[in-house]
Parts: C-alpha cells; structure tokens; sequence
C-alpha cells in the first residue's frame, strides 16, 4: 500500500474527513468572528485616535488606543493566544470553550491591525465629508456612523481582505489549546499513520484552495463596488 492508499484509507474509510469537516467549520467560525469583532474594534479604536479636541478624555483614549495597538501588534499570535487560555481566562474564573477562547484571542489582536487600516481608510475620505455632516446638526459620533464609516470600509476592503486571509492561515495555531482545526485534522492522520507527507502536501492544497476562493470573493466585492459608484 503506498502513502496514498494509506492516506486515503485514513481520510475516508477510517472516518478522518469527519476531524477536517470539524476542523474546517471551526476554522471558519474563528476568521470570520474573529474579523467581524476586530472590525468592530478597529472602527471604534480608529474613532479614538481621531476625536476631535485636546481634553484629558481625548488623550486618556488616545493613549489607551496606543497602548492596546501596541500590545497586540508587538506580540505574536500565538503568545497572546496562549495566555488567554491558560492565565487570563484562569485568573479570572471564566469557563468557555476553546473555539470561543480563540475567536476572543483573534478579535482582539484584529482589533490592533484592522484599527490603523480604518484610520488610514478614515483620512483617506475627503474632510468635506464630515464638515457636511456636522453642518446638518449630526454630532461626531453620528458623523461617523453615518457618513465617515461607510465610505472608510469601502476603501480598504483590499486590505481588510488581506487581514481575513491572514486570519485564516493564522488558525493553524489554536491546535495547542485543544482546538480541532484543519490543520490539527491533518496531523492527527500523520500520528496514526506515521505517514506525514501526503497529509502535510494535502493541508497545504487545502489551504491554498482557500484563500484562492477568498481572494477571488474579495476581488469580486471590489469590482462590484466600483460598479456600484460609477452608477
């Protein structure tokens, strides 16, 4: 039997595509929320930095804002992820599943990245903009939800694709805090096998096949959203 046979035993009559249907969903649930509340944060955190004024309440969140960007950026992934699981979420009694632990731990450092994106997004719409809205009676806030906001995420959809993408492949990580993810499925067929070449080649292809799909929706948003303001 060669590495194939063996691979292919192990993949479908020993039930291994059940771990890389769970793994697939898993890694799906922790990129996507994980970019939904880091665009949450970011859009929030990039608010921050760009409060108009120079009171202590501007500044205290300015200076938080630093602060929390700082963090997440000047560690890696996979540090931040193990701390939460095994100390802060310890530390203060919390008791949730590891895929949720994750989605929370890539949320926040989204959060770091996605909030420099939407600030350069945020500068990149004319000032115009805002000086109407506020012209119309509409407070900052309301300025920036209504007008500001929108247009920021329609100009760097490219890049917040590229955070999505580097979210999916950052998954591979949360293997270490018991989370059966696509890459975890793989090397549970290398252990059984002792056989780790056609598994590691064919997470690899997986993964590929992936982000080549996600490339090509967000290629796809793009042109429908410069379709969308030519009209």
């Amino acid at each position: 039997m060669n590495k194939w046979e063996i691979f292919w035993r192990q993949f479908y009559e020993l039930g291994g595509y059940e771990n890389f249907l769970t793994g697939l969903k898993n890694t799906a649930y922790i990129a996507v929320f994980g970019l939904l509340i880091g665009m949450v944060l970011g859009c929030l955190f990039a608010t921050f930095k760009l409060l108009p004024g120079k009171g202590f309440f501007r500044r205290f969140l300015s200076i938080f804002t630093d602060v929390y960007v700082t963090l997440f950026r000047g560690t890696p992934m996979l540090v931040q992820l193990l701390l939460i699981h095994f100390v802060v979420f310890p530390v203060m009694g919390i008791d949730i599943s590891p895929v949720l632990e994750a989605i929370i731990a890539f949320g926040l450092n989204s959060g770091a990245y996605v909030s420099e994106i939407m600030r350069g997004g945020i500068l990149s719409v004319d000032v115009g903009q805002t000086e109407a809205g506020r012209a119309l009676g509409l407070s900052y806030g309301a300025t920036m939800v209504k007008i500001v906001l929108p247009q920021a995420i329609k100009n760097v959809i490219p890049t917040l694709g590229n955070e999505f993408i580097t979210l999916l492949k950052e998954t591979s990580v949360v293997s270490l805090i018991a989370v059966m993810d696509i890459t975890k499925s793989f090397q549970t067929i290398g252990q059984r096998t002792l056989e780790v070449i056609v598994p590691y080649l064919m997470l690899a292809v997986v993964y590929l096949v992936i982000i080549m799909v996600v490339t090509g929706l967000v290629k796809l948003l793009e042109r429908r959203l410069r379709a969308s303001d030519r009209n």
